[in-house]
């Protein structure tokens, strides 16, 4: 008889559905490409037994309530993996990660006894505001990472991985980063074979290039509260392959170097040298991904001079190459 190894997956009002239905479905197919080898018993769980609706709209059912979890847990039964959606709020400056009570109190009674404890996207901070993260390293969505460093110091934030396991808790970033995260612990399970069969069937990589900063606006930051800075970025925008050095940018604002660097990071979160590589890379992206320019001519475009200056930033910025890049991403024919 195979091991039967239950994975609970905890359920709340406007959960993101993915988190939800991500996972499961590559638990399924595990147990499929196995032949039920892989045992897994997949559980929602939820405040109480039944109808739970969801971010997208979309009602899912939980089979348990949290207390019924607890009381299985507390008389000794084997809880293999604890998996843990998120839900944000919308909010004027942005998605914020919201705290369910009812999902921190059910964590502390039982993450204990789970053999391994995984989040997924924002999930990440129910596992935080219930202490599972205290001294480790996690990410998040790299929209909430911020939130999460500023309200849990005792929490090492990297913004950019896919996932990042530390010790038995992992944490996951972006929503479709489930998948992916998924795919580790089916790894971990039973072998990296059975884990890249799952992926083909899901047409995914087992391993994706780069981290979550190549998903997302590297610029998404907020806006300055000086006019001048403000303009001063959409000036680095619009002329990328103008001199964009800190003392050019310094003189055009009438500044000293050393006071418009400082003014800068506090207005921008950035150093100027920073913020323009980061502008770049955003301006080459987006040339790989919809046009065949050559390599020279990306790199022109986008400020970078030479070929060799663009495959720099790009492996400092996303940890891959344009080549690569172009091949994952590109949208023209």
């Amino acid at each position: 008889m195979p091991t039967t190894r239950r994975i609970v997956i905890a359920v709340f009002p406007d959960v993101d559905l993915l988190d939800v239905t991500g996972p499961a479905e590559v638990f399924a197919l595990a147990n499929r490409e196995t032949g039920g080898r892989a045992g897994y018993r997949v559980q929602l769980a939820g405040p109480s037994r039944g109808e739970v609706v969801t971010a997208a709209g979309v009602r899912l059912l939980a089979d348990l309530s949290f207390a019924e979890v607890t009381e299985v847990a507390e008389a000794g039964g084997v809880l293999d993996t604890l998996l843990v959606p998120g839900a944000v709020e919308l909010r004027p400056q942005g998605p914020v990660a919201r705290i369910d009570d009812s999902v921190v109190a059910w964590l502390k009674a039982v993450a204990p006894g789970a053999r391994r404890v995984a989040s997924v996207c924002v999930g990440a901070h129910l596992l935080a505001a219930a202490g599972l993260l205290d001294g480790k390293r996690a990410t998040t969505h790299w929209s909430t990472a911020a939130q999460l460093a500023a309200e849990h110091p005792a929490v090492t934030v990297d913004a950019d991985p896919i996932f990042v396991r530390s010790g038995r808790v992992w944490t996951g970033a972006g929503i479709s980063a489930c998948m992916d995260l998924t795919l580790a612990l089916v790894a971990e399970d039973l072998g990296e074979q059975v884990a890249l069969a799952v992926a083909r069937q899901l047409v995914m990589y087992l391993k994706r290039q780069g981290g979550q900063s190549q998903f997302s606006v590297p610029l998404s930051r907020p806006a300055a509260s000086r006019r001048d800075i403000e303009e001063l970025r959409t000036h680095i925008a619009e002329h990328l392959d103008d001199d964009l050095s800190a003392a050019a940018l310094a003189r055009r604002m009438s500044l000293s170097e050393r006071h418009f660097a400082r003014v800068f990071r506090q207005e921008t979160g950035s150093s100027p040298a920073g913020y323009v590589e980061a502008v770049r890379v955003e301006a080459a992206r987006r040339l790989l991904e919809s046009t065949d320019q050559p390599l020279d001519q990306v790199a022109a475009a986008s400020g970078f001079g030479s070929v060799e200056t663009l495959h720099r930033a790009l492996r400092k910025q996303i940890d891959t190459t344009p080549a690569a890049y172009r091949r994952r991403f590109r949208t023209t024919g």
